[in-house]
């Protein structure tokens, strides 16, 4: 582990910590006084641990419990919530968007006080102090994030697209509308890097869709929104939501897995440089023009990207006439087929497949092996499948860690830390591999999972996590 010397950052003085660590240690002791009950047992040093962040903490803190008929109110918490405070100013000092922290505080008062900071190469954890997915290659991205639309021959516009009706249309309901200029259209298409499709050229024609437009009418938006059939972007706000507009950690994405039925109208891809952003519904979810359709859609239909997915969008019209003239398409994604699985994902527990056998077929992709309560399994099912690239495992889940090393296509592995050390000291861990992440759980100390995160890190010289030591007194409660 790469250790460093406190520096003179507000972040690195003790001071800065000592009202977090006193809230910490109260709260410590009367835990460990209600476990140790009527049995006179006194507890040594104390442990305690947590994430701080810009927008947020994690502690391993039990909160008090707010009085019958009423809602957990700040001042019930102010204690915690001013010294998780002051350190997220120390954080905004630093320049750092999150730390995580480890604490022994002795019974004499003194205390020990680890800070961890990740750097380039490690995710955030989510929900604790532990380092979160590994990354061993520079700007690598799940596969499903690599995946461009397929080609579609024969796609075209729905018999509905009708740029002139379009028009006509929004003009009737919109007669006091400022349109755009040829001018500002072609700017837009030079900024984007392709010319509009023509239902869109017609919109803007028509209305910019700029706020400033409205006056002080306020209710001028609301009229645009309900005429359109959502709230348009203007010209210079469009986008292309590509793949990296949906952002996922690598411990979700490396799990998802493009998947387009044959009778799919939208293609289940991440994102596509086909897919143009122009409104959001009144959800907030973005629409956009689809100029890269599934096997049955349309060139130009309308299809919503919901912020709960990661892959895949909802079809809402076969051609922006259609949505502007209040015709929305037929459920063409069957509530069945949008909660199926695509087959290139398979996970074995307690709830569902029971076997790796049962998981094993030539376009497995993802294999994530979860809570178990039989004997532990073999990959050897698995065993030589080239389009794998995922394997996630529970902690004594595997039979033999060491099979991992036949899996030659993983790009990311996440496995508990016993099955970690044993694919390290064997100088096994699979060098395709991009990503990597601990399953952590069971203990809040962040220590044993950054040493053994480090570990891992530098078998591919890849920037380590920092420990930072401070050492300082904390008077008696």
């Amino acid at each position: 582990m790469v250790d460093q010397r406190p520096s003179p950052s507000p972040l690195r003085d003790f001071a800065t910590w000592e009202p977090l660590l006193r809230v910490l240690r109260a709260d410590r002791e009367k835990r460990d006084a209600d476990e140790a009950g009527a049995s006179g047992r006194s507890a040594g040093s104390v442990r305690v641990a947590g994430r701080i962040r810009e927008h947020g903490w994690s502690l391993d803190l039990r909160r008090p419990r707010p009085a019958p008929d009423r809602a957990m109110q700040l001042e019930d918490v102010q204690e915690e919530h001013d010294a998780a405070e002051r350190v997220q100013g120390a954080l905004a000092d630093a320049g750092i968007d999150d730390v995580s922290f480890a604490a022994e505080i002795h019974r004499t008062g003194h205390v020990v006080l680890r800070l961890f900071e990740a750097g380039p190469a490690v995710e955030a954890g989510v929900g604790n102090p532990h380092p979160g997915a590994l990354l061993l290659v520079d700007d690598a991205v799940p596969e499903p994030w690599r995946r461009l639309p397929d080609p579609v021959p024969g796609a075209a516009p729905a018999p509905s697209a009708d740029p002139e009706a379009l028009a006509r249309s929004l003009r009737e309901r919109l007669p006091d509308a400022i349109g755009a200029t040829e001018e500002e259209i072609a700017a837009a298409e030079t900024r984007l890097g392709f010319a509009l499709p023509a239902e869109l050229k017609a919109l803007y024609r028509v209305t910019r869709a700029r706020w400033e437009d409205h006056g002080d009418d306020y209710e001028a938006a609301d009229r645009e929104a309900d005429a359109v059939g959502c709230e348009p972007l203007d010209l210079d706000s469009l986008y292309v939501a590509d793949a990296s507009y949906r952002h996922s950690a690598w411990g979700i994405a490396a799990t998802e897995a493009v998947d387009t039925p044959p009778d799919a109208a939208v293609q289940g891809l991440v994102g596509s440089p086909g897919w143009i952003v122009f409104g959001v519904d009144g959800g907030g979810d973005p629409l956009a023009v689809d100029l890269t359709p599934g096997p049955r859609g349309h060139t130009g239909q309308v299809i919503l990207l919901s912020h709960g997915d990661n892959t895949g969008a909802e079809l809402i019209a076969d051609s922006l006439t259609d949505l502007v003239l209040g015709r929305t398409a037929e459920e063409a994604e069957p509530a069945t087929r949008k909660a199926r699985r695509p087959p290139a994902v398979a996970r074995v527990n307690i709830g569902d497949l029971q076997s790796v056998e049962a998981a094993a077929h030539p376009d497995l992709e993802v294999l994530s092996i979860g809570v178990w309560d039989g004997a532990p399994l073999s990959l050897a099912p698995v065993l030589g499948l080239t389009r794998l690239r995922t394997l996630t495992a529970y902690p004594g889940t595997l039979a033999d860690p060491l099979e991992i090393a036949g899996l030659t296509g993983l790009e990311f592995l996440e496995l508990g830390p016993e099955d970690w050390r044993v694919l390290l000291d064997a100088d096994a861990v699979p060098r395709s591999l991009s990503a990597a992440e601990i399953i952590a759980h069971g203990t809040w100390d962040p220590l044993p999972y950054v040493t053994l995160a480090n570990e891992i890190l530098a078998l591919r010289d890849r920037p380590q996590i920092v420990q930072t030591v401070l050492e300082g007194e904390l008077p008696a409660n």
